[in-house]
């Protein structure tokens, strides 16, 4: 199969707007300990759930999941692509490994748990922590950023550790 320039109609993909790390927010204000750190992040995250090499595995589901609207009690383990551009083939900058599981009867809504984990560039080797519901047919949505290691770990210093939250796009 040659080159093409158009993406992977089978795949999925999942554009995180912005993904900010407050550090000390709380920390730093109660205790006048200085101004906190903020990052910001901009990445495409890749879920592909088709074709010759899916990114996601469902591990188990409910007798029922398959007979739902919403898929509800089905769990999918994800080792997902992160990507400097939109497109699948542009620079991987990391993974993000983990599950979810549909989580709504009401609505396409998924519980999710992973861990971003850069693969290179200022924060190679570092992660960060994600938990929350992910609404995947609403934009944008948002997730909470709980921890992270590495660049992103509590630094008992600067009274800071890995908190905020993820902005994504469909």
């Amino acid at each position: 199969m040659g080159a093409s320039t158009t993406p992977n109609p089978l795949s999925i993909s999942i554009l995180l707007l912005l993904i900010t790390i407050l550090a000390a927010t709380a920390t730093a204000t109660a205790f006048n300990l200085g101004k906190e750190k903020t990052t910001h992040l901009h990445f495409y995250f890749h879920d592909i759930v088709t074709g010759p090499d899916p990114t996601t595995v469902r591990v188990a589901a409910a007798n029922s999941s398959d007979n739902s609207a919403t898929f509800f009690g089905a769990l999918v383990m994800i080792d997902d692509p992160l990507t400097a551009g939109p497109d699948i083939r542009s620079k991987l900058i990391g993974r993000a490994e983990g599950l979810y599981g549909f989580a709504s009867k009401e609505e396409v809504a998924l519980g999710m748990t992973f861990n971003f984990v850069f693969l290179e560039g200022e924060f190679e080797g570092s992660t960060l922590a994600v938990l929350g519901r992910n609404t995947i047919l609403k934009s944008p949505r948002e997730m909470a950023v709980v921890g992270g290691t590495g660049a992103f770990r509590f630094k008992e210093e600067e009274r800071g550790e890995a908190r905020g939250f993820t902005r994504a796009k469909t």
